[in-house]
This record gives structure tokens, C-alpha cells and sequence, in this order.
């Protein structure tokens, strides 16, 4: 096992050598007493002064339906006073939210938080000049939580930032965070990079973030994290707080990230992201220990797509995954989150442990299949099942609900008000069936061949919430139970 900590060893070092390098060719720096007034009048107002024009404030204004109170409702009280109580009636009422945006083209593209925006019935941007404009949604992705906005101020070109490479930043980086924090203005922040794979935050799909100390607040949502060069290091998009306000740890959405949304809402219109077609778990302390490792990190191959990226690059199950593209991998939202920052069709290196040796492995990314095709179809019949919508499983759709990549079958997708299915909660949006009437099923049309009408009971298993159920209605739903059999 020396051989492979010491692969290892070299392999952390080959990723941290161009970072060396790169500190290396800055020189170091002597800490110095200020020697001259010049110095002491050193300012990041010439930063501010080009990026500020490009942040811009954005207000949201939902409508939002006030329940009206169930006594109103009930036969009982209609009967004795009728409808005549307005104030029971529903009423509506504007909601109100802020937060920030970054233009990014000059033409008028916007980069801003998908929580910002999300339910919003109006949009409005506000410039740094005070110019106001409606904006339209071009592309919102509440998995990386971005969203791209778009204003027509004419033919007269924005200012906007430049996207950087966020693969360069460094912990220690000096970096200026600029909103519009609870709403008193465009404001501007300064601190340091603290660390910049943060992952394991709960925060969006593709947790990996660049952390600052800069002041974060709410209504920074969406802003620009700018670097000494003046470029857009990424999108403010959350913090870690007790109260609310800034405690010095505030999350980033790294410029990278931010490019890849940017290209599909600008040339594609729709986000596919590319897989690897692995599923697997990030190697902890113990797990490190009995593979032969010196330390945690990367990614154990539990499950390998076949006819997949990994598959084709001849990665099994039992491999760990280290590092992709030279970066090291620490875990699997990271692994994920540089595989989404790529495109389709890119042949990457895979620095793999395989059978106690590092191994470099070629893989070629792709769109996940859609085989077979979802095929959503509504139910129809004199059957318990009617008016439910479902679909057929596969990588592509399973991607687009968010669930894992690797489930197979039969989903259900929509469970109509007013059917049995909705009354007794026979299914549920999130079901997948899995067995009706002792026939298996893995297709859609094995389920409407399944579906007999107007018999008198129904068997059928079904996958809910990571137990498989079987439930029997009898009588024409006169009798319905179900027991957890796995």
C-alpha cells in the first residue's frame, strides 16, 4: 500500500503544482510599513468605479391569495348567515422582494439567484444610474440556483462584467461583494477569499462554492463577488447565519458555474447537463483507512451506467475516483459540479485507484440517455388508477425530476383532485410502480395492459419514499390497506 499513498502524494502535489507556480511567480511579499502618502491613499475605488455600473437592484412582486377561513365554507354556517361575509371572501395581496442581479452582456443579460425571481408575477431592474426597466425570464435553474434575466434599454450598450476563470481564485484573495443589502442601496463589501470548494451546504443541487468574509446580507442575493482584476468571481447567494444578518461566511456561486447556465439560456434555451454515469459515495476517514488511502477523499464507485461515459472508460464498481482533469476530487457534489461545468462530447482525464494503483482513465461526457422515452401518459378507464399521469423512468427525465439518475420503471407524475386515486391516496406524485396484478412493470405499457376495468380488487407494489409497499384494494374501494414489504 506505500505505492499508493505515495501516487496519491504525487497526485495531490501534480494538482497543486500550477497553484504553486502561480504564487510562486507573484514573488512574496515583505510586510511593510506604509513609506509614502501614495501608499497610504492605495484604494479599490478604480475597481468599484467599473464594476459597480454592471450591479444592478431587482424587486419582485408576487400576488398572493389569502386562504379564506373553512367556517365560512361549512354547509352548517351557510345555512343560518349564508355568503354574506365579505371579509371570509379570499382577498389578495402583493408581495413584495429584493435582491441583485450582474449584467453580464451589454446588451442587457442578467445573472441573478433563482430564489430571487422564483414565483415572481413582475420583475423589475433598477441600474446603477436609477433607470428602471421590466425584465423577462430566459432560463431559471432552481439546481444550481441561477437564473438569467433579460431588459431592453435600446441600442445603447450596458455596462457588464466579465466572467472569470473561478479555477484560479486562491484562499486569501482579496475580493469586494457588491448589492443591495436590505434594500438601502447599492453597497460595497470587502474581505477574502476563505475557501473555495465549500461543499456539503445544503444550498443548491451542485453545492460548491466559493466562501468570503466580505459582508453578506439579505438583498446581496444574486450580487457579483468581484476580483482584484476587476472580473466577476461569481454570484452571492447565501450565508451562514443565527440572525439573519452577516456573520463573515458568506457562499458564492463560482463564475464557472455561471458560464455553463449562461451558455445553454443563451444558445440552447434549455439546461442538459452532462454525466458520467457513476453513482457512488464520498470515501470517509474509515473508508479511506481500509482502501489503503492516508487520508479522506474522492469518490467510491458503487454503480457504473452500462453503455455510460465511466462504463466506455472501462471504470468498474469498487473504483475511487481522485481527481478529474487534473483537480482534485473531495467529494461527490464536487465531482458533480465539475462534470456540470463541462460540455457534452469533452474527453476528460480520470485519475482513478483501481486494484491499489492510480491509473488514468479517458472518459467521454455525455447527455444522459433518454431510453426509454418517457412516454407521459394520463390514465383512462374504469379503474382505480384513473387520472393518474405517469412516465417512463430513464437518466434524461430522471435528471429533469431530480431524482436518481439510476431508477428505473414507471413514475407517477400527477394525481388528479376528484378520483379515487387522489381520494384514498392510492398514489402519489414521486410513486413508482413497480408490480400490478402480479405483472411486472417497467414500461407504461405494461402498466394500461395491467389495468384491467371493473375488476373487483387490485394488487399492486409500488416504491414510495425508499420502501417498497404492497396495497390491495378490494370491493370497489370499499377495503384498502397496504403493508411495507422491503
Amino acid at each position: 500500500m506505500k505505492r499508493v499513498i505515495t501516487a496519491i502524494t504525487l497526485l495531490i502535489a501534480g494538482i497543486t503544482a500550477s497553484f504553486s507556480a502561480t504564487q510562486a511567480q507573484d514573488g512574496d511579499v515583505a510586510r511593510m510599513v506604509p513609506q509614502s502618502d501614495m501608499q497610504v491613499k492605495l484604494s479599490y475605488a478604480p475597481i468599484v468605479s467599473e464594476a459597480a455600473p454592471a450591479v444592478v437592484n431587482i424587486y419582485t412582486k408576487k400576488i398572493v391569495r389569502s386562504r379564506r377561513s373553512a367556517l365560512f365554507d361549512d354547509p352548517l354556517f351557510q345555512r343560518f348567515f349564508g355568503d354574506r361575509f365579505s371579509f371570509g371572501a379570499p382577498q389578495e395581496r402583493v408581495q413584495g422582494s429584493l435582491g441583485s442581479g450582474v449584467i453580464v452582456r451589454p446588451n442587457g443579460v442578467i445573472v441573478t439567484n433563482n430564489h430571487v425571481i422564483e414565483g415572481a408575477d413582475e420583475i423589475q431592474v433598477v441600474l446603477n444610474d436609477r433607470r428602471e426597466f421590466d425584465a423577462t425570464i430566459v432560463l431559471a435553474d432552481p439546481r444550481t440556483d441561477l437564473a438569467i434575466l433579460k431588459i431592453d434599454a435600446g441600442d445603447e450598450p450596458l455596462s457588464s462584467l466579465r466572467l472569470s476563470d473561478s479555477d484560479n481564485v486562491l484562499v486569501g484573495d482579496i475580493v469586494l461583494a457588491i448589492g443591495n443589502p436590505f434594500g438601502v442601496g447599492q453597497t460595497v463589501t470587502g474581505g477574502i477569499v476563505s475557501a473555495t470548494a465549500r461543499t456539503q451546504q445544503g444550498i443548491s443541487d451542485f453545492g460548491f462554492f466559493i466562501q468570503t468574509d466580505a459582508a453578506v446580507n439579505p438583498g446581496n442575493s444574486g450580487g457579483a463577488l468581484v476580483g482584484m482584476n476587476g472580473e466577476l468571481l461569481g454570484i452571492n447567494t447565501a450565508i451562514y447565519s443565527r440572525t439573519g444578518a452577516s456573520n463573515g461566511i458568506g457562499f458564492a456561486v463560482p463564475a464557472n458555474m455561471v458560464k455553463s447556465v449562461l451558455k445553454a439560456a443563451l444558445n440552447e434555451g434549455q439546461l442538459t447537463r452532462p454525466w458520467l454515469g457513476v453513482r457512488g459515495q464520498n470515501v470517509t476517514g474509515d473508508l479511506a483507512a481500509s482502501l489503503g488511502l492516508d487520508r479522506a477523499g474522492g469518490v467510491l464507485v458503487d454503480e457504473v451506467y452500462e453503455g455510460g461515459p465511466a462504463a466506455n472508460a472501462g471504470i468498474l464498481p469498487g473504483d475511487v475516483i481522485m481527481a478529474i482533469d487534473g483537480k482534485e476530487v473531495i467529494d461527490e457534489p464536487g465531482l458533480n459540479f465539475r462534470i456540470a461545468t463541462m460540455d457534452a462530447g469533452t474527453e476528460v482525464p480520470l485519475a482513478v485507484l483501481s486494484e491499489g494503483f492510480i491509473q488514468q482513465r479517458n472518459a467521454t461526457l455525455a447527455l444522459p440517455p433518454e431510453d426509454p422515452a418517457r412516454n407521459v401518459t394520463k390514465l383512462d378507464g374504469r379503474h382505480p388508477f384513473q387520472g393518474v399521469t405517469v412516465g417512463n423512468l430513464s437518466p434524461r427525465f430522471n435528471d429533469e425530476l431530480q431524482i436518481d439518475p439510476f431508477l428505473k420503471g414507471v413514475v407517477v407524475l400527477k394525481v388528479d383532485g376528484r378520483t379515487p386515486a387522489a381520494r384514498y391516496q392510492l398514489l402519489v406524485p414521486g410513486d413508482i410502480l413497480l408490480k400490478v396484478n402480479n405483472v411486472d412493470v417497467s414500461r407504461v405499457a405494461d402498466l394500461e395492459v395491467a389495468l384491467p376495468e371493473n375488476e373487483d380488487q387490485y394488487l399492486y407494489q409500488i416504491l414510495r419514499r425508499g420502501r417498497v409497499q404492497e396495497c390491495l384494494l378490494a370491493g370497489q374501494g370499499r377495503s384498502y390497506r397496504c403493508r411495507v414489504v422491503q
